[in-house]
């Protein structure tokens, strides 16, 4: 064999195992990659001195304990609430139809 055939076989080889990680990458990030976060639908956040906010109390009562103990700030209402939402819709009770 020439050394041409073994260089062409050797890139041909290379090419293959680029397209494979390639593929393996692009199959891997939907699985692996970043998954849209999905806000809190509580409508109470304790906010810390750091600007974080977490927004998970569902009365304030909930928050001021979090915030009072070792966070060192404030509860405020959440921006990410949306009253109405589908979580709460589930939970309604229905009524009966008029027959």
């Amino acid at each position: 064999m020439s050394i041409t055939f073994m260089n062409r076989i050797s890139r041909v080889a290379i090419a293959a195992r680029s397209m494979l990680l390639v593929a393996v990458i692009v199959l891997a990030v939907p699985v692996f990659g970043p998954h849209p976060v999905k806000a809190y639908e509580a409508p109470w956040c304790a906010v810390t001195s750091e600007g974080y906010w977490d927004c998970q109390y569902r009365s304030i009562e909930e928050c001021r304990p979090n915030v009072l103990v070792g966070n060192r700030g404030w509860c405020n209402p959440s921006p990410y609430y949306v009253v109405g939402s589908a979580e709460q819709r589930q939970t309604r009770k229905r009524r009966a139809r008029a027959q």
